[in-house]
């Protein structure tokens, strides 16, 4: 099943990573990128090395550095080693890097972060192949703000500014296109659960099915925001029901509104989403 929750953790912090897989997060994407020091990359992949063999929810995944990077190749000597389910590939400019990882790695499950850089902007439809790993694509802002050279990337009024919700909105149709999972990014700040649960319900409503989180408290948050209600649950099941009664029709009336094939769909997609529980 596709994770609601993405917990990144430190990969060099035992004592982080103990409480990243104490949670109830789906899934745990351990660090090697940006929250780890240069000096420390070495250590945090001994620590991946030697993690307990797990059967278990959650998911694990480790964000490698970036193609290009000099830690790129020493980060892919896990695979193969250390208990990971796949690999979340930061700063991707398209599908072809995708498809470069493949080469050096097999068939592993890959995440792609799709907006870190400008050019990643103008690369989504390449994401759209049948051979690629890809299974999951997320974005990010702050990669994207630096290089813009932007001194913020939110309106006056609070609000991400255009540049950044196109680049939100075109990871949700790009992942879409490719029929992967789309990802919403994260919450900064990790102590405020009103605003991530106005953004985590937001992104669901869109389309988004999980979303990334930076802290272990973020995660029941996320997951209740993508989890659907008894309510939605049980319009979905009625929207089934009735077009399994009459699978000739184009349009029905389901507790009082009409619903057409789109709304078909839609409830299905409810459905699979719920069936994890």
């Amino acid at each position: 099943m596709q994770p609601r929750s993405w917990l990144f953790v430190p990969a060099d912090s035992e004592k982080k990573i103990a409480k990243a897989l104490d949670s109830d997060a789906d899934a745990i994407i351990f660090d090697l990128e940006d929250s780890v020091a240069p000096a420390n990359k070495a250590s945090a992949r001994d620590i991946l090395k030697n993690l307990p063999q797990r059967t278990e929810r959650p998911q694990l995944w480790v964000r490698i550095n970036p193609i290009g990077s000099e830690f790129h190749r020493d980060d892919l000597h896990l695979i193969g080693v250390a208990d990971i389910h796949g690999i979340v590939l930061p700063k991707a400019e398209g599908g072809w890097d995708v498809i470069e990882l493949a080469h050096r790695t097999g068939n592993i499950p890959v995440h792609a972060i799709v907006t870190e850089t400008p050019a990643s902007l103008f690369g989504m439809l390449s994401y759209r192949d049948p051979k690629s790993p890809l299974v999951a694509m997320s974005w990010g802002a702050e990669d994207l703000s630096a290089a813009l050279g932007a001194s913020s990337k939110y309106d006056a009024d609070g609000g991400l500014s255009f540049t950044y919700k196109l680049a939100r909105s075109r990871c949700l149709a790009a992942a879409a296109a490719a029929g992967v999972q789309p990802v919403d990014g994260v919450v900064a700040d990790f102590k405020d659960d009103q605003a991530l649960k106005v953004e985590a319900e937001a992104a669901s409503r869109e389309g988004f099915t999980g979303k990334l989180a930076i802290h272990p408290a973020q995660v029941a948050v996320i997951n209740a925001a993508f989890t659907p209600s008894g309510e939605e649950v049980r319009h979905a099941e009625a929207i089934v029901a009735a077009f399994e009664a009459h699978p000739d029709a184009g349009v029905l009336s389901v507790g009082g509104r009409m619903v057409d094939r789109p709304h078909l769909v839609q409830a299905r997609r409810v459905l699979e989403r719920a069936a994890r529980e």
